[in-house]
């Protein structure tokens, strides 16, 4: 009868009686595989597999593993590596559950072959095909990877632990690991998909400059803001460039100590906030010197677009005076009486500065992210319309924003800048009404924010802006001062070199 079905089928597709022999040739194997594992004794594995299985149920092991990498990683590599692993984790668990564990209902292994001490005290009771804990495992490690090596090649040998312990344990096939360790990996490819990582992004990598190279630092000042908490990173710059002149100040002898070093060095350094980075910059533009980064703040926008995450991204420019050509955003006059102001990233009048304001009253007593939280809280509950005159017409303004170079949309909000050097203003408004927080809120979530009615975004290179209430606040990369009667926001084209290194890791 097998014979008869297998001549009558159509040319190239396996024939029933071929299918049913490749079905249980591979069962032979998935069951030959998981006894060889039942019978063999692993040294050490005892104690160590079955709870590192149990510690994974519910994604418990690798909630906590995310935690202890944003925490312990210090950096904003780190963290998206963490929070990567954590959604990728999550898409391959939805996937598993509501498709994999129904679409083959395969049944548990029999648990005669394994020996009750490996046996786990409680026996899942879902379908055998795929692993969901395999899944997570490659989902969460493989997302890891994608964002920091380093941590993945941490991460993945705990990983490999946990799908073998599943059949260690006796509760899946080797077959059911492995196609549960591929569907976590496409997981991660998936979400990678919908949100890039940093390494897909383009950093902007344009128009280069010429900068002295300066492999072990000399004739480099670097100057560090210790009110950044950057002591440590200040330790990792003095040893990878033993030349370098490191000058540790309070932030009130910053500008000072910027302005002398100024006078004394090839290239200037700085380590710092976006705050610091800005006052290096302007100095830097105003000698004609170099700017080293070395992100050493909270958020490190500037270093964080420009593709510098860590002091090795800058020392490795250093040493092969790799840089570029950034513009700088300007405004006119500039804070406390200056005749020019810059912004490296951002400018706002309106409801940012207040935010600003009531961010670092309380930063000291909770926090930096929870007191921006707080902020972005009471804020929001307001109105904080700012009466002014935009490009000739007077408006009720609730927020308006300016961004040296236009921000990418990743996701709702925009976030990442691709150009350095484009000559453009992003400019955003907010107008005033009623309760235009909350509909801002609404319009972020539902998709960019020129779809708000409530806003509006154009790509400019030149703002005039008039008839300012006295008292209003201005912010420019995180930094607040009285805002005067009148400004002109424009750039100053390509008017800074900054260290970038060309091949980015």
């Amino acid at each position: 009868m097998s014979d008869t079905t297998a001549t009558s089928a159509p040319y190239g597709q396996p024939v029933p009686g071929a299918r049913a022999r490749i079905t249980a040739l591979l069962d032979s194997w998935d069951e030959r595989a998981f006894r060889s594992v039942a019978d063999r004794h692993w040294p050490g594995a005892g104690p160590v597999l079955p709870r590192l299985s149990r510690s994974a149920n519910h994604g418990l092991l690798w909630f906590g593993a995310a935690a202890g990498i944003a925490v312990l990683g210090r950096g904003a590599r780190s963290r998206r590596a963490a929070l990567r692993g954590a959604v990728s984790l999550g898409l391959a668990s939805a996937a598993i559950n509501t498709v994999g564990k129904r679409a083959v209902r395969r049944q548990r292994p029999l648990l005669d072959a394994v020996p009750v001490i490996r046996r786990l005290k409680h026996q899942p009771f879902t379908t055998s095909f795929p692993s969901g804990h395999a899944a997570s495992a490659a989902a969460f490690a493989t997302g890891v990877a994608l964002e920091s090596k380093g941590w993945g090649a941490v991460v993945a040998p705990v990983a490999a632990a946990v799908a073998l312990s599943r059949v260690y344990t006796g509760v899946h096939y080797p077959s059911d690991v492995l196609a549960g360790a591929a569907l976590g990996v496409g997981a991660a490819y998936a979400v990678r998909g919908i949100v890039p990582t940093r390494s897909q992004l383009p950093s902007p990598g344009r128009p280069y400059a010429e900068a002295p190279a300066l492999p072990d630092g000399h004739g480099l000042v670097v100057v560090v803001n210790l009110a950044s908490g950057s002591s440590d990173t200040a330790t990792l710059v003095r040893d990878a460039l033993p030349a370098a002149e490191v000058v540790e100040c309070a932030p009130e002898d910053v500008e000072t100590e910027l302005a002398k070093a100024a006078d004394r060095c090839v290239a200037l350094g700085v380590l710092g906030g976006d705050g610091t980075v800005n006052r290096a910059a302007s100095i830097a533009a105003r000698h004609r010197l170099p700017l080293a980064v070395f992100p050493g703040g909270t958020l490190n926008h500037f270093a964080y677009d420009l593709g510098i995450e860590s002091v090795q991204d800058t020392c490795r420019a250093l040493a092969a005076g790799d840089a570029v050509r950034v513009d700088l955003g300007r405004f006119t006059p500039g804070p406390d009486g200056a005749a020019t102001g810059y912004f490296l990233n951002t400018f706002s009048l309106g409801v940012y500065p207040e935010l600003v304001r009531v961010r670092e009253h309380w930063a000291p007593r909770i926090g930096g992210w929870p007191a921006g939280i707080l902020a972005a809280a009471k804020v929001l509950r307001g109105g904080h319309q700012l009466e002014a005159e935009f490009e000739g017409r007077h408006r009720a303004l609730w927020l308006l924003f300016a961004g040296n170079g236009i921000y990418q949309p990743m996701g709702p909000t925009p976030g990442h800048r691709l150009d350095l050097a484009d000559g453009l203003l992003d400019v955003r408004i907010v107008h005033g009404g009623r309760a235009p927080g909350p509909r801002l809120i609404a319009a972020a979530l539902a998709g960019p924010l020129s779809r708000s009615p409530v806003h509006a975004a154009e790509r400019m290179r030149r703002v005039r802006i008039a008839r300012i209430a006295p008292g209003t606040p201005l912010a420019f990369d995180g930094e607040v001062a009285e805002a005067p009667r009148e400004l002109i926001l424009d750039k100053a084209e390509e008017a800074l070199t900054v260290y970038r290194p060309k091949a980015l890791l």
